[in-house]
């Protein structure tokens, strides 16, 4: 197919993969922009980038994967795990009522629409934020907003809660746990929670703005975790899709679970499952946000098509994505 136009400003990665091109379109991957602003490197298309709450997906699959071995259930709750850990969680929130966004504690990073993402400041330095408990003094003292189950409302600090809560129960570190879980099984070899402050050759440095070196480094924890901060590839997303839709992660049952509509109407006209936003056209999609980071993936399961779009700079994916695959199709005259 044609090249797909971008604005002049986009830096990233855009890619549309079909498993199947002989049936119609093929596929098609570009990059643009650079990777490293002061070093002058260009964008590749396997060039990883951080996919901030894309990564919600992954932490939903891992623990279902627990789900599956037995070491955890979804009425597990949080409490049962936490000990005294925590104390303002109810202690009815369960790990479904953290997985759906619909388990009402405090969250530590709340999001509103007019959010300036490039301003969020952590209760502690940004490099001591490297493993799972570290972020305890972080999740501590925001009380319960409503009674778990009432309602859905996106919250980051359930996913970091979830994250402590798969590590206690397996007794892996939670990276390692959702690399041995997912991105191992699934083949996903360029995907990886990566510090911030060591990249490795190949990984897209985010920036603050569409122009300038204001980097995100000291924006963002120094290493992601259960709410989000992994990197990733095109390629590995489309990988990830593939391996999940064809039971090679977990069950077909379980993949039904997370993909069933646990709240509808979550944001704008889509629905929400387990880490997964459900899109009105029927295709299932991740999405991250961060200060100097824009991620959205959406994949056809009848298909086997993944669009993926993935940026180095806050808001560089957005024109993009609703260009190529708006959540709401425009309708025709």
């Amino acid at each position: 197919m044609d090249a797909i136009p971008v604005p002049a400003d986009f830096s990233g990665v855009v890619s549309i993969d079909r498993a199947d091109d002989s049936a119609g379109e093929p596929s098609v991957r570009q990059a643009h922009g650079l990777a490293n602003r002061a070093a002058g490197i260009p964008n590749r298309v396997d060039t990883r980038f951080g996919i901030a709450s894309g990564s919600k997906g992954f932490v939903a699959v891992a623990a279902a994967s627990l789900v599956e071995s037995g070491e955890l259930r979804l009425d597990t709750t949080a409490r049962s795990v936490l000990g005294d850990d925590l104390p303002l969680i109810a202690d009815d929130v369960t790990v479904e009522h953290l997985l759906a966004h619909r388990s009402g504690i405090g969250d530590y990073l709340a999001e509103g629409d007019d959010d300036d993402l490039t301003q969020y400041v952590m209760k502690q330095p940004v490099h001591v934020l490297d493993r799972t408990e570290a972020f305890l003094a972080e999740l501590d003292g925001y009380p319960t907003v409503f009674a778990a189950g009432e309602r859905f409302a996106y919250n980051n600090g359930g996913f970091v809660v979830l994250a402590l809560i798969l590590e206690r129960v397996s007794g892996v570190p939670f990276h390692d746990l959702v690399h041995a879980r997912v991105f191992a099984p699934a083949g996903m070899a360029d995907t990886a929670y990566l510090r911030s402050d060591e990249l490795p050759p190949n990984t897209a440095l985010g920036y603050l703005h569409a122009d300038g070196l204001r980097t995100n480094v000291l924006h963002l924890p120094v290493r992601g975790n259960g709410d989000g901060g992994a990197y990733s590839t095109a390629a590995d997303l489309s990988t990830f899709w593939r391996a999940l839709f064809a039971g090679k992660l977990v069950s077909p049952e379980l993949v039904e679970n997370l993909v069933r509509r646990h709240s509808d109407k979550a944001w704008l006209d889509m629905a929400y499952g387990l880490g997964f936003w459900l899109r009105p056209d029927g295709k299932v999609q991740l999405e991250g946000s961060d200060a100097g980071v824009s991620f959205r993936s959406v994949h056809d399961r009848e298909t086997a098509t993944t669009w993926t779009f993935m940026s180095n700079w806050t808001d560089g994916a957005w024109p993009v994505a609703r260009q190529v695959i708006p959540v709401t199709p425009p309708q025709s005259a």
